[in-house]
């Protein structure tokens, strides 16, 4: 087996990747290149992060602030799809992992790697979100996962080989939550939350507050969008990463964006997880209003079909592909006319529309009002139903009912 001499890893700073970067080092002899992509994680998480890295072993480290390309070259195109997995899951994690692996290639091919490695574990889905990324834009290059080499079983293992050798974790053995913070979202998983019998704990949520202790009073905000995607929250423009900053901000107060998910895996088993995602749930929810002032019923529908496949594909990490190009397509031309403003309401943990506008509205007052009026000629149902119910008139005959 050829064993790479300069390997890019996708390095976070957190307990996996910790303990790879000696392990690499260990057991492949190669020097380590660690590569981390800001995508919104936050300042607590990126604080030190080159210097931990290179006290562990690493020869280089390269954090890249990606946030803005991952506002609006990846959440807006998730947004316009109206792609959500499995009912409730925002795709916060799943999102971001084709950038952040696009990003570790790219400094792999800069710094002359000949080798990549991530933390991801066997049993999930993260390691087919990166090799899949990796396949479509650097196939050449060796990968190495030592979640399925390594002998670590567990966390507990993983915290004692660091303890061993040194590296500086902040995990314990006694509070032990796997998490991943962007931008979009923070999602939980580990500890009492294994157990879906088990409700999360108040320590498990770490954004938005209980609704129980959101403020009495409700809050509207409004989002304004220019052909599918965000552009101005209240009446003031704001960039990509300014939109989903003000409105974590805003949903968070009021206890807006948790959910908790039995989720079906890429690779084939049930997991549990909690997750956190005000902002994007505000968001979610004012395009979809939109979208229904705007879009003629046959494409609105047909759209929230494509919609499920698009969340699929992007939970299974199929984004460099060439369908996800040819969806996104569509979408941007069914985005065309969903532009406008939506105001939404927000009281502990609910969120309600007030109000939609739009220059494109398809939504005639004088065709849906009650009163008669000369848009709608209501003798013209007659025809239109005896139509679509001639076939089950002549099946209802052929049973001999009516005789």
């Amino acid at each position: 087996m050829h064993k790479p001499k300069k390997v890019a890893l996708a390095y976070s700073g957190g307990l996996d990747t910790s303990v790879i970067i000696p392990w690499l080092k260990e057991n492949y002899g190669c020097e380590v290149v660690a590569v981390c992509g800001d995508v919104g994680q936050g300042g607590e998480e990126l604080e030190g992060l080159r210097e931990k890295a290179l006290k562990t072993g690493a020869s280089e480290c390269h954090v890249e602030d990606i946030r803005e390309e991952f506002v609006t070259e990846y959440l807006w195109r998730l947004v316009r799809s109206g792609g959500i997995y499995e009912h409730k899951y925002l795709l916060g994690t799943s999102i971001a992992r084709p950038l952040l692996a696009k990003k570790q290639v790219e400094v792999a091919l800069r710094t002359g790697c000949d080798g990549l490695a991530h933390g991801c574990t066997g049993k999930g889905n993260d390691q087919v979100r990166f090799e899949l990324t990796y396949k479509a834009l650097a196939p050449h290059l060796a990968v190495i996962a030592p979640w399925r080499e390594w002998t670590i079983q567990s966390r507990e293992d993983a915290i004692e080989y660091a303890r061993q050798r040194h590296v500086p974790i902040s995990q314990t053995t006694t509070k032990i939550y796997s998490r991943d913070r962007n931008i979009w979202h923070i999602s939980h998983e580990g500890g009492e939350l294994e157990d879906p019998a088990h409700a999360p704990s108040d320590a498990v949520w770490m954004l938005t507050k209980s609704p129980a202790e959101a403020p009495d009073q409700p809050e509207d905000v409004t989002i304004g969008f220019a052909a599918g995607v965000p552009v101005a929250v209240n009446g003031e423009k704001r960039s990509g990463v300014g939109i989903v900053e003000t409105l974590n901000r805003i949903g968070a107060e009021h206890g807006v964006g948790r959910i908790d998910l039995v989720e079906n895996r890429f690779v084939g088993m049930k997991s549990r997880g909690c997750y956190e995602t005000p902002g994007g749930t505000l968001i979610y929810l004012a395009h979809r209003e939109l979208e229904a002032l705007t879009l003629d019923g046959r494409t609105l529908h047909y759209k929230q079909r494509l919609a499920l496949d698009y969340a699929e594909m992007v939970y299974a990490g199929l984004w460099f592909t060439p369908l996800r190009e040819a969806l996104d397509a569509f979408f941007a031309a069914t985005s065309q006319t969903v532009t406008g403003e939506v105001t939404l309401r927000l009281y502990k943990g609910n969120v309600s529309p007030v109000s939609r506008k739009s220059p494109h509205s398809l939504y005639s007052l004088d065709i849906a009002s009650f009163t008669m009026g000369a848009s709608y000629d209501q003798k013209d149902a007659l025809g239109f139903i005896n139509l679509i119910g001639l076939p089950i008139k002549v099946k209802a005959m052929l049973e001999g009912k009516g005789q």
